[in-house]
């Protein structure tokens, strides 16, 4: 199965260490070893948003608080290919041409492509490019919900949503630098084009993302229900 992966920064960079990056890198080996081809797209998350507020109070762009976000991207992604070591290819892959000279038994590693976008978008990209079977997105959260749970009380969780309803979701959530939230709206788009199955699990743990492929996650399923 090709499997694209979105990896949150808040779990990168939630505890910046050798061990918080190997308990990642071991679950994208395994999937290796099982015979997936992998890519990985990493996010900005903490040191992202750290560095994006000075630029905000120095009254930069919204662009260029996207340029610092994708440093810090790219900061992770470099990271974690060097905890991958011989598994993974040695470079950060920033657009989809670069694809091509990657071999096909490492893992891809790859981060912000450009501003205006976030890695969800990124991720959604890479996966449409290369018509994965299956988006995932890890991240801080167990999945989507009907309104903001840290807000609404009465908010349920929603084992699987179409496309459509996704995106109404998601326009209830403010979008912008740092502020994607649950997933960019602009990635919502390139999966219902495409009708890429994407799966959001709770990341922190691990195998969570190694469950989600095998289809025993916990997580939300964003589909198109209608073909089922």
């Amino acid at each position: 199965m090709k499997v694209v992966i979105g990896l949150g920064g808040s779990l990168l960079t939630k505890e910046i260490s050798y061990e918080n990056f190997k308990k990642y890198a071991e679950v994208l080996i395994k999937l290796k070893e099982k015979g997936h081809k992998i890519i990985v797209i990493c996010g900005g998350g903490k040191t992202c948003r750290e560095y994006q507020k000075i630029a905000k109070e120095s009254k930069a762009t919204a662009t260029f608080a996207d340029r610092i976000g994708i440093i810090a991207t790219r900061l992770n992604a470099l990271t974690l290919i060097s905890v991958l070591g011989e598994h993974a290819f040695q470079d950060v892959i920033k657009s989809v041409e670069e694809l091509e000279k990657v071999p096909e038994d490492k893992i891809i590693v790859g981060a912000g492509i450009f501003p205006g976008h976030s890695t969800d978008f990124d991720s959604a990209i890479f996966a449409e490019a290369t018509r994965a079977d299956l988006l995932i997105k890890a991240t801080n959260i167990d999945g989507v919900y009907t309104s903001d749970p840290t807000q609404d009380p009465n908010a349920k969780k929603l084992r699987e949503v179409s496309y459509d309803e996704f995106e109404k979701i998601l326009l209830k959530n403010k979008q912008g630098p740092g502020e994607y939230k649950l997933f960019d709206l602009s990635a919502a788009k390139i999966i219902e084009r495409s009708k890429i199955k994407t799966i959001i699990v709770n990341g922190e743990d691990p195998q969570e993302i190694l469950r989600a492929v095998e289809g025993k996650h916990k997580g939300s399923e964003i589909l198109s229900l209608t073909s089922k």
